[in-house]
C-alpha cells in the first residue's frame, strides 16, 4: 500500500465481535472509557474513522444517558440493527456491573481506612487527566482542519461550561447556530 492509497476498511463486525469488542472497552477502561473506546473502535478495530467517532460522540452527548452507552447502541445498530445494539450494550455493561458490585461490597468494609481515601483521590486525578487527554486528542484534528472555526467554539464552550458552569445542553443550544454558521461560511464559494 502506498501513501496515496487509503487503508483498507475493516470488515463488518459480527454481533459476537461487537459484544466482545465492547466488553474489551469496558474491561480496560478504568478511570475513563472514551480514550480506550477511541483506541479500540478507531485505531484497533477500525469500525469507525476518527471523524466518525467524533461526530458520533457529539451526537451521543446530546442524548440522555451516558455517552459511551449511547455510542454502543448507535454503533451496534449501525452494523446489525437492534441485535447489534443489544450485543454492544451487553458487552459494555455486563462486566462492569459484576466488578462494581464486587467493589461496592469491598468498599463497604474498608471505606473508613485512610489509605483507601487517599487511593481514591489519586484515581480521581488520573481520571481527570484521561478526560483532558481525550479532549485534546479529539480537538487536534478539528483544529488542523478548521483552526479559525473550531478554536473559538472550543474556547467559548470551555468558558461557558467549565468556568461559568452553564449546563451542557444550554451551551449547545446557544453555540450550535454559531457553529453551523461558521461551517456554512467555510463551505460557501
Amino acid at each position: 500500500m502506498t501513501a496515496s492509497q487509503p487503508a483498507e476498511p475493516a470488515p463488518v463486525p459480527t454481533s459476537l465481535e461487537l459484544f466482545l469488542g465492547f466488553m474489551r472497552v469496558a474491561a480496560f477502561s478504568f478511570g475513563g472509557v472514551l480514550p480506550w473506546a477511541h483506541f479500540v473502535l478507531v485505531e484497533r478495530r477500525r469500525w469507525l474513522t476518527s471523524d466518525e467517532f467524533t461526530d458520533m460522540l457529539a451526537l451521543c452527548q446530546l442524548l440522555p444517558g451516558p455517552n459511551i452507552v449511547n455510542m454502543s447502541v448507535a454503533i451496534g445498530a449501525r452494523f446489525h440493527g437492534a441485535r447489534g445494539a443489544l450485543a454492544a450494550i451487553l458487552g459494555l455493561t455486563l462486566l462492569p456491573i459484576v466488578i462494581v458490585l464486587a467493589l461496592a461490597t469491598l468498599y463497604a468494609g474498608f471505606k473508613d481506612v485512610p489509605a483507601v481515601d487517599r487511593a481514591l483521590d489519586g484515581m480521581a486525578a488520573a481520571a481527570a487527566g484521561l478526560v483532558i487527554a481525550m479532549a485534546a486528542k479529539m480537538a487536534m484534528p478539528m483544529l488542523r482542519r478548521r483552526p479559525w472555526g473550531a478554536a473559538p467554539i472550543i474556547l467559548v464552550t470551555f468558558v461557558l461550561v467549565a468556568l461559568l458552569r452553564w449546563p451542557l445542553l444550554l451551551a449547545v443550544v446557544v453555540l450550535a447556530p454559531f457553529s453551523i454558521a461558521l461551517a456554512w461560511r467555510e463551505r460557501a464559494p
